[in-house]
C-alpha cells in the first residue's frame, strides 16, 4: 500500500519480444558492467516533511480517526524544527553522500538475511513454465540438457559484460542484480545469514543436479573454456539418473527449508563432518541446481496449474520432492518427468525483472535450438556427493520432514488463468495493466484511481516512496544509539506496515506464473503476469487463518475484473 513492496518488479524494455537476448557486442568488454554502475545516479533521500505528509495520507483508509488524530501529533512532533526527524534525516542524507546506495546494504539484511521464518513459502518465489510435451524420462532429460544450455548462453553475456541494459522511459536501469544471481548461494547463520557469491573470484565452472534427493557435480565447461553442448549435458544427465536410482535415501536437501535458526544449528552440525562439508560447498559454488524431479500424482485439468506451482514454491513437502532442493540455492530449476517445468529462487540476491529475463531467454533458446551430435569426447562421470548421516542429522531431518509437512498443509495456492482479456484490452482504455489490475472501481472513481497509481508508482520508480524513507530513519536510530522514536512505536506505524495484500505483476514474454506465500498469518500473496490476451494469477493464502480464502479471492477477483470490462465496454468515453 505505502509503495512498491520489495517483490514489486518493474517492466523492462530493453529487449525485443520474441527474441533471444543478444550480445551487445561479439567479444568481451572488461570494465563496461563497472562504468555503467558507476554513470547511474545514487539514490536520493527523500524530503522528510513530503514523506510524513503521504505517510499521513496513507493512513487515512486504514486506521481509525481517533488514531490518525494521535498519530498526527506524533508526526508533527518528529518533524518538528531542530527535532529528532531532522537530525535523523541529517545523518541518513550523510550516509547517502558516502555510499552509491544508502538502502541497499540495510534492506538486503532486514529484508532477507535477518528474517527468520523458513524462505520456503515465505520468502523465495516459484516459477511456473508453459508445460513441455514429453512424458518420459529421456524427454525430461532433452529438455533440461536443453535448459542448461540456455542458461549456460545467458551466462556468458554476463561474463564478457555484453548484456544489453534495460531502460526504463528510455532512462538505464542499474544491473547489479544479472550478476548476483548466478553461483551464489545463501548461508544460514544463527542470527542472520550471509550471502556469497563465488564468482567474485574463481569462477565456478560446475552446476548441481539433485536426482531422487542424490546430488552430483556436473562440469559444464570443457578444458579449453568452452560450454559442452546439449548432446554431451544429455550423456551425462544420463549417467546422472543411472547412478541415482535408489530411493530410500536420506532427503539431505530438506535441513534448507527449515526455520533459520534451526537450520543454522543443523548446518553447523552437518559440516562438522569433512565429507558433508565438501559436498556442502560444492553446492553452494555451483553456477545453479537442477532438480530431477520424480512423478507427481496426477490432477485434473482445472487443478493442474495450481497443483504445479505448489512443486515449484516447495515441492509438495517431504513424501515428494521437497528434499529434492537445496533451498538456500539461488537459482534451482525444476525439471518433472511429466513435462512440467519451473524454477523457484532465493530471494535475497535478486528481484523478479533478472529472473524474468534469464527465463526469456533460456525459453525461447530450447524453443529454437537443436540437440546436434556432438564428437565422442569422453567425458568424466559427474561426481556424486556424499553425506554422512549420523544419528544428530537424521534426528535434524526428521525434524525438518515435520515443520515442512506442516507449512505445506498450511498454504493454499490458486492459480488460474483470466481469459476474457488481456494488456491489449487494457492499453486500448490507455490503462497501464498494472494499474487496471489493482483499481477496479466505477468509471468516474475509476479514472482518479488510476491517476493516483500512476503518480505514486512514478514516486517510487524516482526513488522517492516513503516506506523504505521510513525504514531508513528507523534503522538510523539504531546505527546511532538513540531511542526508537515514538513514531516508530506507534500503532498505526504497525498497521501501515502490516501488509494483508501482496502483490506483484512480474510480466514476461513466455507464457509464465510466478507464485509466493503472503507475508503475513492473515494476508494474500497475488502475483500476476499480464499476456497479450490473457493474465495469469497465482492467490496464496494459508489455511490456518479463518479470515482468507484464496479460492474466493481469486473468484471475486475475476468477477470484479470482468464487471470493470463490461462498465468500460458499456460506458460511452470511458477510456482512461
Amino acid at each position: 500500500m505505502l509503495a512498491l513492496l520489495g517483490r514489486a518488479a518493474l517492466r523492462f524494455t530493453s529487449l525485443k519480444s520474441g527474441c533471444l537476448v543478444r550480445p551487445v557486442a561479439p567479444t568481451k568488454l572488461s570494465g563496461r558492467y563497472l562504468a555503467h554502475q558507476k554513470s547511474l545516479p545514487r539514490l536520493p533521500v527523500p524530503p522528510l516533511q513530503q514523506t510524513l505528509e503521504r505517510y499521513l495520507l496513507a493512513l487515512e483508509p486504514i486506521v481509525s480517526q481517533e488514531e490518525l488524530e494521535n498519530t498526527k501529533q506524533i508526526v508533527k512532533e518528529f518533524g518538528q524544527k531542530g527535532g529528532v526527524g531532522e537530525r535523523l534525516q541529517a545523518s541518513l542524507e550523510r550516509r547517502a553522500r558516502k555510499t552509491e546506495n544508502w538502502l541497499c546494504d540495510w534492506w538486503l539484511r532486514t529484508a532477507y538475511l535477518e528474517y527468520r521464518l523458513p524462505v520456503v513459502i515465505h520468502s523465495s518465489p516459484g516459477v511456473l513454465l508453459p508445460k513441455q510435451d514429453y512424458y518420459d524420462r529421456q524427454g525430461q532429460l532433452r529438455f533440461a540438457a536443453k535448459l542448461i544450455s540456455g542458461v549456460l548462453d545467458f551466462k556468458t553475456m554476463i561474463d564478457n559484460e555484453t548484456l544489453p541494459v534495460e531502460t526504463l522511459g528510455g532512462n538505464p536501469l542499474c544491473m547489479n542484480q544479472y550478476y548476483q544471481i548466478l553461483s551464489s548461494c545463501r548461508i544460514p547463520g544463527p542470527k542472520s545469514d550471509s550471502v556469497v557469491n563465488y564468482s567474485q573470484t574463481k569462477k565456478p565452472t560446475h552446476i548441481t543436479v539433485v536426482h531422487n534427493f542424490q546430488f552430483f557435480e556436473l562440469f559444464v565447461y570443457n578444458s579449453d573454456g568452452s560450454p559442452l553442448t546439449v548432446d554431451q549435458i544429455y550423456m551425462q544427465l544420463e549417467k546422472i539418473w543411472h547412478s541415482s536410482l535408489q530411493t530410500n535415501k536420506e532427503p539431505i536437501g530438506i535441513l534448507t527449508t527449515g526455520h533459520r535458526n534451526s537450520w543454522a544449528n543443523a548446518y553447523n552440525n552437518l559440516i562438522k563432518d569433512k565429507v558433508n562439508k565438501e559436498s556442502v560447498k560444492c553446492i553452494q559454488k555451483s553456477i545453479f541446481t537442477v532438480c530431477l524431479d520424480a512423478p507427481v500424482p496426477k490432477v485434473s485439468d482445472d487443478l493442474y496449474m495450481s497443483h504445479v506451482a505448489a512443486q515449484m514454491l516447495h515441492g509438495g513437502g517431504s513424501r515428494w520432492n521437497s528434499g529434492n532442493r537445496w533451498f538456500d540455492k539461488t537459482l534451482q530449476f525444476i525439471v518433472g518427468e511429466d513435462g512440467s517445468c519451473g524454477l523457484v529462487y532465493e530471494h535475497s540476491p535478486a528481484e523478479g525483472p533478472p529472473i524474468v529475463a534469464l527465463l526469456d531467454h533460456v525459453f525461447e533458446y530450447c524453443n529454437t535450438s537443436a540437440m546436434i551430435r556432438s564428437p565422442m569426447i569422453p567425458l568424466a562421470m559427474p561426481r556424486k556427493l556424499r553425506f554422512n548421516i549420523t544419528p544428530d542429522i537424521k534426528r535434524d531431518i526428521e525434524k525438518a520432514k515435520q515443520n515442512l509437512n506442516m507449512m505445506v498443509r498450511d498454504v493454499d495456492i490458486k492459480c488460474f488463468v483470466f481469459q476474457h482479456f488481456g494488456k491489449d484490452f487494457v492499453k486500448s482504455q490507455k490503462m497501464s495493466p498494472d494499474a487496471f489490475i489493482q483499481n477496479q472501481e466505477k468509471v468516474t472513481l475509476l479514472k482518479k484511481a488510476v491517476q493516483v497509481h500512476r503518480a505514486y508508482t512514478d514516486v517510487a520508480i524516482r526513488g522517492q516512496a516513503i516506506d523504505r524513507h521510513l525504514l531508513g530513519l528507523k534503522l538510523q536510530a539504531i546505527e546511532d544509539l538513540v531511542r526508537i522514536p515514538e513514531i516508530f512505536m506507534d500503532t498505526s506505524y504497525a498497521v501501515a506496515f502490516h501488509f494483508n495484500l501482496s502483490t506483484s505483476q512480474v510480466p514476461a514474454k513466455t507464457d509464465c506464473l510466478m507464485c509466493f506465500g503472503p507475508v503475513v498469518p492473515d494476508g494474500y500473496g497475488v502475483c500476476y503476469n499480464p499476456m497479450k490476451d490473457h493474465v495469469n494469477f497465482a492467490v496464496s493464502a494459508f489455511n490456518s487463518c479463518a479470515e482468507t480464502n484464496a479460492a474466493k479471492l481469486a473468484h471475486y477477483l475475476e468477477q470484479a475484473l470482468v464487471d470493470v470490462k463490461e462498465l468500460l465496454v458499456q460506458t460511452p468515453n470511458s477510456k482512461l
